[in-house]
Order: C-alpha cells, then sequence, then structure tokens
C-alpha cells in the first residue's frame, strides 16, 4: 500500500474527481501481482501527465479499461483525449507516470514494439495505399509481411486467403475487393483502416473518430461494426458525434482539460452539469 493511502492523506485533487472513478484509486498496478490483471484491467494508467510548452496536456492520476469492454471518450476540443491516445500507444512518451497493459509497464516502450505487444491504433484520417486494392491493402497488412522481401516472393497461403475474405465480408466490403483504395468512400476507407487492423488480432483498438465525414448509413454501418468487434477486442474509441455515441450505447468517459471529469452512461452524462458546463458550453 502506498504511503499516501496509509497516512490517510490524499491529493485533494483527487478528492474533487466523480464518484465513479473510485474503483481506479483502490487499483495500483505498480503494486498489484501480474496474475490479477488476467480478470481486471488490460489497460491502466497510473499519475500519467504529459507537457508541452509548459502545458498539461493529459494529466491522469488513475484510469483504467477493462478486458473486453468498449469505452467511449469524449470531451471538447484540447480535452487531451488523442493525446491519451498517443501515450497508450507509443507515439508520444509521458513526462511522468505510467501505462500498463495486459500487466506489463510499456511507458517507455516504441511504437512499434508496442503495436507487436496488441494494441492497434485508427487515427482520424483512414491510413490505406491508394495505389493498392482493397484486397492488397488487407494482404501487406497480414502480420509479417511487411518486409520487402515478403511482399515481392511471398504468396498468401490458402488459409490467410480466407482470413482476407472474411474480414472483407464482415466490414462490408465483398464487393470492393478488387477496387483501388483510392476509389472508395470515406466510409468505406474508414473500415478498410480498421480491417486492417484486426487481421492481426489485436487485443487493445484504439479507435479515434471513426464517425467523423461519414454519411447516415456508413454511420449506422460502423457503429454496427464496434459492437461486433468488442465481442472478440477491447475497443477504446474517442468520439465527438453523440448520434454516434447513443448508438453504440456504452459507458462513457468524459476527458477536460488533460482530466477525467466523469464517467458514466451518456444519459448521465446529459445531465452532469460539470459535463454540460465543459463540453456542451452550458
Amino acid at each position: 500500500m502506498s504511503s499516501e493511502v496509509e497516512s490517510g492523506t490524499i491529493d485533494p485533487t483527487l478528492e474533487q474527481e466523480n464518484l465513479s472513478l473510485e474503483k481506479y484509486r483502490k487499483f495500483l498496478p505498480s503494486e498489484v501481482q501480474r496474475e490479477i490483471w488476467s480478470n481486471k484491467f488490460l489497460l491502466f494508467v497510473e499519475n500519467l501527465s504529459v507537457s508541452f510548452d509548459g502545458f498539461k496536456a493529459v494529466d491522469i492520476p488513475h484510469f483504467g479499461i477493462k478486458h473486453g469492454e468498449l469505452r467511449v471518450i469524449i470531451g471538447p476540443n484540447g480535452a487531451g483525449k488523442t493525446t491519451f491516445c498517443d501515450l497508450v500507444s507509443g507515439k508520444t512518451l509521458p513526462s511522468s507516470g505510467k501505462v500498463y497493459y495486459d500487466g506489463k509497464n510499456i511507458s517507455q516502450m516504441d511504437e512499434s514494439d508496442i503495436a507487436l505487444m496488441g494494441i492497434g491504433r485508427k487515427f482520424q484520417t483512414p491510413t490505406v495505399f491508394d495505389s493498392l486494392s482493397t484486397y492488397e491493402n488487407l494482404l501487406l497488412a497480414l502480420p509479417g509481411n511487411q518486409h520487402w522481401k515478403h511482399n515481392l516472393l511471398k504468396r498468401e497461403s490458402s488459409e490467410e486467403k480466407n482470413q482476407i475474405l472474411e474480414i472483407l465480408e464482415k466490414v462490408n466490403l465483398s464487393d470492393c475487393r478488387d477496387m483501388p483504395a483510392k476509389s472508395l468512400s470515406h466510409g468505406q476507407r474508414q473500415w478498410l483502416a480498421i480491417s486492417a487492423l484486426i487481421i492481426s488480432k489485436p487485443k487493445l483498438l484504439l479507435v479515434d473518430e471513426p464517425a467523423a465525414g461519414l454519411t447516415d448509413l456508413e454511420t449506422e454501418r460502423t457503429a454496427d461494426l464496434l459492437l461486433e468487434l468488442a465481442e472478440e477486442h477491447t475497443l477504446v474509441v474517442i468520439e465527438h458525434d453523440m448520434d454516434f455515441v447513443r448508438r453504440l450505447g456504452q459507458k462513457v468517459t468524459v476527458l477536460n482539460e488533460g482530466k477525467v471529469l466523469a464517467e458514466g452512461s451518456l444519459e448521465e452524462m446529459e445531465t452532469n452539469e460539470e459535463v454540460m458546463e465543459a463540453y456542451l458550453g452550458r
């Protein structure tokens, strides 16, 4: 047990946190045996912060995502949502604190090594290869296919081919198999970018603003896709579209000024005065 807890003194800033965050304070990954993680949190951050030119973009004492959970993170522009994902994925190193993934401290690991451990990241703008077909994009995304020798000399196995075809079916891209990625709609490019992540079977998916720029039908299908993926993966979804968040129907965490302000259902957040003031401008 930490000396802070033993002495009965708690940082005043923590006392101001929403009571729904109490469960995080009781879990100190630096002092917990690794076996406990198997039925607790897949992702947990402890005293995590990062500063840019003296400005604290993220300042989170305790926060976690459970195994198999689909968690939605919302908040106003500049709240620290994307920066949080940057810290988890290794794109940005923390100024202080730790990021734990499946019981292991990954705070100082390289971005590529973190990805190999099973954390997939989809950025706001879909990352696909426009000159390649939809099928070829997924072929390239297969584990071990990133080296040039594999790309030039290796031919996919029947098992890999079936895996690609199954994913294309899941994301409604079967009819676009041979189309160049540049010919896909924005929504289809989003689905292709997500497909390129799940083909390596990551445990955790970080999905940044999947509904941005989508048609109503694409938004609906994307929500359904994420709910289906949540049956096999743990997901963290960053989103601004409240209709999309409502369709997902999952627990929501609100970030504001780099801190976790509150969490609960979207309906609860819409009646939370602090959230209304920070996020909805009331």
